[in-house]
């Protein structure tokens, strides 16, 4: 069977797609923190970088957001990357958008003034340490369609394998009627819609055009003027097209609404929607929760005994296959051909954590070593073949002769760590703090430089009760013959609320801390 999970809480909603028992993709939303990636806003240009040709914007989300010049004149190629598809038909005519950008001008400066109003679209979640990626190539998307406001470009995807389906979107798409300097791009789902299912939805998205320019003009500062489908429909219209079983859902009045919304589709595909009753948790009952906090730990283990390393730098996601315990579990002499099916058990895994992480960028992946170039071709195609399935745009490329491959990954909604985690106090995101006996270290430096060189006698030491327990097994004595000698005193007190790795002294003299 495959189904889709709602699982809906008062902060959050997840969304969990399962085939055949399995969990192939996660998505989780959370009320405070809501997905803003396809929304479209009124914003004003607050900064301008000439040396990056960028600029920042305020979209009123708090962090301002940024658009680099590839992102204000026309282009052609981000379209193909962001729909993955060609463009088969195109018309002649200048594009031009609501906010007056020239296509031809590759000066940012000429473009975009301090406080001007712009009119941009969210391409990519803002991180913890970057803001939104913002365009100002509008792309408005229906269930078949997506109406492209400012731009000529009209094509097919790619992913519609049937030359006869091509030929007839193709034929659909150059027969429509648009506004000047608009374009359209037929979605996988068109395949199965007629001609007047194609017509309504066309008209729609016009309309929905005209109701954000009239909002445009109207607003006064920045604001949103478009929202994405929320998770609930985008779960429908998935099921839908995707040929699903089943959508389960633990929420009444959630189930109501997705029974709404299904009507409109009904006569499209036969699926069940279903109240999940049962006083066991729905992710607990299908074992989800393991599965997520699977897709939160460094080290994934695989049925085999090998296991991953996923590693996130600023840079990009590392990915080590290693062999582990399946060598020493299994003898066998074809040793090579067990180390290309640990490889191709990992890469089947690899496919699904990237989705169930959601991981983005540049991913390096790091396989097991294998001498025949044949068997490398093998985990490439089914890395490929895992990933096939995924809605995020892909790019893979091939293997070397160390085992590694290097492959993108687009960045669309926040990456489920950025969700559930948040950076831990002591090791600031390192993962590690200093041991004890480097605290000790650096303490016995900061104790001889008030004694000797600023002149200080009677101090306290303020520091946490588990450093002062191990300070008193082996160095407290020290310390305070330290303090004699200096012709001093030392006195000793804990306080639980301080770092690990953070002490203070105090002058008893002066009555006031001392920084050191």
């Amino acid at each position: 069977m495959k189904e889709i999970l709602l699982n809906i809480e008062s902060k959050e909603i997840r969304y969990a797609y399962l085939k055949f028992g399995v969990l192939h993709d996660l998505v989780i939303e959370r009320k405070k923190s809501h997905p803003i990636t396809g929304n479209i806003y009124r914003g004003r240009v607050t900064n301008i970088l000439h040396n990056i040709q960028s600029a920042f914007i305020d979209i009123g989300e708090g962090e301002n957001g940024f658009i680099h010049i590839s992102d204000i004149v026309e282009n052609r190629k981000k379209f193909e990357e962001m729909f993955d598809m060609d463009f088969d038909t195109e018309y002649e005519g200048s594009s031009k958008s609501a906010t007056d950008f020239p296509s031809s001008s590759h000066n940012i400066e000429k473009i975009l003034k301090i406080d001007q109003p712009v009119l941009v679209q969210v391409v990519k979640e803002p991180t913890v340490t970057k803001g939104a990626r913002l365009t100002s190539n509008l792309s408005i998307p229906g269930r078949y369609l997506v109406l492209l406001p400012n731009t000529t470009h009209r094509g097919v995807s790619r992913k519609i394998e049937n030359s006869a389906s091509r030929e007839r979107l193709k034929k659909l798409i150059r027969a429509f009627e648009m506004p000047k300097d608009m374009g359209l791009i037929c979605r996988t789902a068109s395949s199965n819609a007629s001609q007047e299912m194609l017509i309504a939805e066309a008209s729609e998205l016009l309309k929905t055009w005209e109701t954000i320019v009239d909002k445009f003009h109207a607003a006064t500062g920045p604001t949103c003027l478009f929202e994405e489908s929320d998770i609930i429909k985008k779960a429908i219209l998935t099921a839908i097209n995707k040929k699903l079983d089943r959508i389960l859902i633990d929420d009444f009045t959630t189930y109501k609404k997705c029974q709404d919304i299904y009507k409109t589709y009904a006569q499209e595909h036969s699926l069940k929607i279903e109240l999940y009753r049962d006083k066991v948790p729905l992710f607990e009952r299908f074992n989800l929760e393991k599965e997520i906090e699977k897709a939160l730990q460094r080290k994934v283990w695989l049925k085999s005994g090998g296991y991953l390393f996923i590693d996130r730098t600023e840079a990009m996601l590392t990915i080590d296959v290693n062999s582990g315990r399946s060598l020493q579990q299994e003898i066998t002499k074809n040793v090579e051909e067990m180390l290309v099916q640990i490889n191709l058990e990992a890469a089947d895994e690899i496919g699904r954590q990237l989705r169930l992480r959601n991981a983005g960028g540049l991913i390096i992946c790091d396989f097991i070593d294998m001498r025949l170039r044949k068997n490398r071709r093998r985990v490439l195609e089914k890395l490929k073949e895992a990933m096939k399935e995924d809605s995020a745009k892909c790019t893979i490329l091939g293997m070397s002769e160390f085992g590694l491959i290097e492959m993108t990954r687009q960045r669309s909604r926040k990456a489920l760590a950025e969700i559930l985690f948040s950076a831990c106090p002591y090791c600031s995101g390192q993962g590690a703090i200093k041991s004890h006996e480097s605290t000790l270290i650096e303490m016995e430096r900061s104790l001889k430089k008030l004694l000797f060189w600023k002149g200080e006698k009677h101090l306290r030491l303020v520091l946490h009760p588990e450093l002062f327990r191990y300070l008193t097994a082996g160095d407290q004595k020290y310390f305070s013959q330290l303090a004699r000698s200096a012709h001093g005193s030392l006195e000793y007190k804990t306080k639980d609320l301080l770092h690990l790795n953070q002490f203070q002294f105090f002058s008893l003299d002066k009555g006031k801390k001392i920084d050191v």
